[in-house]
């Protein structure tokens, strides 16, 4: 069972390297979970950690800058409010929020699943 010391110490690890955009992928577990992105497919997953590198590759290249702006955690749960300044593909600028729904086990962050603005993404990326 993880305490919510470790959850905490795991999610800022994350989200120093993640904000610099490297030095994140240490905490995630190998076997990660990942829901987001796709709303037709919320009950499947993309599974494993190189999947999820994949993924914050892609999503990086949108985003600019990003901090956290609220995090709540429950032993191994958490929930992180987490503030995006965007830049599209199309030179359009956005600042947005995004809910992570964090889970750690075993030491590790073992799954995350968000909550954003699909619309705006869909319009303004090819």
């Amino acid at each position: 069972m993880e305490n919510s010391a470790i959850t905490k110490q795991l999610l800022e690890t994350y989200y120093r390297g993640f904000a610099r955009k490297e030095g994140w992928e240490g905490v995630i577990a190998d076997d990660f979970k990942f829901i987001g992105g796709d709303m037709t497919h919320t009950d499947e997953p993309v599974v494993g950690k190189a999947a999820y590198v994949e993924v914050i590759n892609r999503f990086s290249r949108v985003f600019q800058r990003m901090h956290v702006k609220e995090m709540t955690i429950d032993g191994p749960n958490a929930c992180v409010i987490g503030n995006y300044d965007y830049l599209f593909p199309n030179g359009k600028r956005m600042n947005g929020d995004v809910a992570e729904i964090w889970k750690v086990k075993d030491g590790k962050l073992d799954s995350l699943r968000i909550f954003f603005d699909t619309l705006t993404f869909d319009k303004n990326t090819p």
